[in-house]
């Protein structure tokens, strides 16, 4: 099992030169769940996530690892105890699979940068684990989107930290590799104890599979919390725009949003019934 690591935005301001993008925002990220983070484009949310993993400095406020400080912590250390699935990562040119997964292991090297045995089980777990192994002599440059996503993923999961953020980690798979990803990243936290926030598009996916899930509009949390209490008719509107009946999913129980499109006619229950008779 890791370690139950804390990590928590404290109003924090993001921004781009003189553009604001997240204004005064708290979020603490639940140790050893699944946090879910949605909202619509632009909104602030990849914006909050590199910042959380040390990648962009508040222009106010603070991130806290285990109550210090991130941006004032070595990056080797916050390497080792997390982990970051940026949303379009940019691989070396002609590097092969191995070795990009491989890259994954360097926090762990000491001053003498060494590889062992250890290293090498954790890259082929983490091959294994995205169903990329075949493609290790593979370069990366010559893979489909798809396969890319997943050897990212891979390299992600060699580092091997007690929390883990991802920036849309299911883009570019098809929905077989969508659930292949989402029932493994589940599998980490759940045999692991390995906190994970992701960003996720789909919010039926994002509902089914978070144990906390955060909506987000306009650089603020809108709301956040169990599923269920977030994903509801008012608030899908208020951060998406969007009209639509939210029902049981029936596999799970959890809210399952249906959109309400322009060219569709809402049917009561009654009127089911009616031309069922």
């Amino acid at each position: 099992m890791t370690t139950q690591r804390t990590l928590q935005a404290e109003a924090v301001t993001l921004g781009y030169g003189d553009r604001t993008i997240v204004d005064a925002l708290d979020l603490r990220l639940p140790p050893g769940r699944v946090t879910t983070i949605v909202g619509a484009n632009a909104c602030g949310k990849s914006t909050l996530l590199k910042a959380m993993a040390r990648l962009l400095a508040p222009a106010g406020g603070q991130v806290l690892l285990d109550g210090k400080a991130i941006h004032r912590m070595p990056t080797k250390q916050v390497a080792r105890v997390l982990g970051l699935l940026p949303q379009s990562p940019v691989a070396p040119d002609g590097i092969a699979v191995s070795d990009l997964v491989s890259r994954g292991r360097h926090p762990h090297q000491g001053a003498l940068a060494r590889w062992t045995r250890s290293d090498d089980d954790a890259v082929a777990r983490a091959l294994e684990a995205t169903d990329t192994a075949h493609l290790a002599d593979r370069h990366v440059d010559e893979l489909s989107g798809g396969q890319r996503q997943r050897v990212w993923i891979a390299m992600a999961l060699a580092q091997e930290t007690d929390v883990l953020l991802l920036d849309e980690p299911t883009t570019f798979l098809d929905i077989s590799h969508q659930i292949d990803v989402l029932d493994l990243l589940t599998d980490l936290n759940r045999q692991r104890g390995t906190t994970v926030a992701m960003v996720l598009h789909d919010l039926n996916l994002a509902a089914r599979y978070a144990d906390h899930l955060v909506a987000m509009a306009g650089g603020r949390v809108i709301a956040a919390g169990d599923p269920g209490d977030v994903i509801t008719e008012p608030i899908v509107r208020e951060v998406f725009g969007l009209d639509s009946r939210v029902v049981p999913d029936p596999l799970t129980g959890r809210p399952m949003v249906i959109p309400i499109g322009r060219h569709h006619t809402i049917v009561e229950p009654e009127q089911i019934d009616a031309e069922r008779v």
